[in-house]
C-alpha cells in the first residue's frame, strides 16, 4: 500500500471516527443537535472559547455523563475485540480466528463471571477481581483451544473450529452452572453476557484503560514480527524472529485485550472475525497498517451496533451483542462456504 494511501485511509478514518463520536453521543430518547453535542464536548475539554450558556444543565449532563462514557467505551471495547481478532488471524494464519469463534471470549466471559458469582456470595465488591479472572480465563481457553486443534505443528482450520466449540461448550456448561445457583441475580448475569453497554460511565473507562493502552503498545510494536510469521515459523527464524516468544507473547496480549474488554461489556461476538476482513480488503495483510485500522474500523462499528442496540426498539434496549450476531453470524457462514475446500470434517 503507497503512502498517500495509507494517508487517504486513516484521514478518512480518523474523520469518521469524529463524526461517528459527536453523532453518536447526540442519538438517545433525548434528540440533541450536533452542533450542540460538540459544543459541550469541547468546553468539558477545557476550550473556554466555546459558549455553552445557552445550553442546559440537564442537557450536558445528559451528553457528558451518560452517552459520552458509553461511546468512548464503545469505541475501546470494538477497537480491543477488532485488534485481538486480526492478531489472532495472522498469528494462527487462520482467517476463521477470532476471539469469539476460538474459545478466548468464552473463557474470558466465564472468569468474569466467576468474580461477580463470588462477588455477590461474599457480600464484598473487588474492583479487579473481575478482569483478572477474565484474563485467566481466556488464557486457560487459548491455551487449551491451541492444544486440541494443533496436529504435528499445524493448526488446520477444521480442528481449530472443533477444538473452539468444545472448549466454549464446556465454558458454556460452567456458566450455566453459575446461573443456576445465582439465583435471583441469573437475569443480571444473563444480559451481561449477552454483551452490552447500558449503565457504563467514566469509572469503567478508567478502569480498563491501563490494561488497553498496554495491549494496544504491545501489539503495534509487534506488528512487523507478526509480518514476518506469516512467512512460516522457519523463514521467521532465519529472519531473526524469537519465534515462541513472539507467538507466546501476541497470544497472551491478545487474550489480554479480549479480557479487557469482556470484563466491561459482556461477550459480544464476531467484531473480531468481520472486522478485520473488512479492513484486510482495504488495506492489504501489511499488519503495520492493519492492526492500526482494524482497531478504528472496530471501534466505530462498535459504536453505531450500540446506537441500534438501544434505539431499534426504544425504550427497551437490546443488548448489543445481539446486534453483533445478527451481522456477523451471516458473514461467518459466508467465509465456511468460501474455505469449505480446505476443511475436512
Amino acid at each position: 500500500m503507497k503512502r498517500s494511501q495509507k494517508t487517504s485511509l486513516f484521514a478518512a478514518l480518523f474523520a469518521a471516527l469524529f463524526l461517528t463520536v459527536v453523532l453518536a453521543a447526540a442519538v438517545g430518547a433525548v434528540a440533541i443537535p450536533a452542533g450542540v453535542t460538540l459544543r459541550i464536548i469541547l468546553s468539558q475539554l477545557g476550550m473556554p472559547w466555546i459558549e455553552t450558556g445557552d445550553i442546559g444543565r440537564n442537557t450536558e449532563a445528559i451528553v457528558w455523563s451518560l452517552r459520552l462514557p458509553r461511546v468512548l467505551l464503545g469505541l475501546l471495547i470494538g477497537a480491543s475485540l477488532a485488534l485481538a481478532g486480526s492478531t489472532f488471524q495472522g498469528l494462527l494464519r487462520n482467517p476463521l480466528a477470532d476471539p469469539f469463534t476460538i474459545g478466548v471470549s468464552s473463557g474470558a466471559a466465564t472468569g468474569a463471571t466467576i468474580a461477580i458469582f463470588l462477588n455477590r456470595l461474599s457480600g464484598l465488591h473487588f474492583p479487579h477481581m473481575i478482569p483478572l479472572f477474565a484474563f485467566t480465563g481466556a488464557l486457560m481457553a487459548i491455551f487449551f483451544v491451541y492444544n486440541l486443534a494443533k496436529i504435528g505443528g499445524q493448526i488446520p482450520v477444521a480442528t481449530l473450529l472443533l477444538a473452539g466449540v468444545v472448549v466454549s461448550s464446556f465454558l458454556s456448561a460452567v456458566i450455566s452452572l453459575l446461573m443456576v445457583f445465582a439465583g435471583e441475580n441469573m437475569q443480571g448475569i444473563f444480559f451481561w453476557l449477552s454483551g452490552g453497554l447500558m449503565m457504563r460511565s467514566w469509572t469503567e473507562i478508567g478502569f480498563v484503560m491501563p490494561y488497553l493502552l498496554l495491549g494496544f503498545c504491545l501489539l503495534f510494536a509487534y506488528a512487523r514480527e507478526l509480518n514476518i510469521l506469516l512467512l512460516g515459523e522457519e523463514a521467521a527464524l532465519h529472519l531473526g524472529v524469537r519465534v515462541d516468544f513472539t507467538k507466546k507473547l501476541l497470544l497472551v496480549t491478545a487474550s489480554l485485550l479480549t479480557a479487557a474488554a469482556v470484563s466491561v461489556s459482556g461477550m459480544i461476538g464476531f467484531v473480531g472475525l468481520i472486522i478485520p476482513h473488512a479492513v484486510r480488503m482495504l488495506s492489504g495483510p501489511d499488519h503495520r497498517v492493519l492492526l492500526p485500522a482494524s482497531a478504528l474500523v472496530g471501534g466505530i462499528f462498535m459504536v453505531w451496533a450500540d446506537v441500534a442496540a438501544r434505539t431499534v426498539m426504544a425504550p427497551q434496549e437490546i443488548p448489543v451483542g445481539i446486534i453483533t450476531a445478527f451481522i456477523g453470524a451471516p458473514f461467518f457462514i459466508y467465509l465456511l462456504r468460501k474455505k469449505k475446500k480446505e476443511i475436512r470434517l
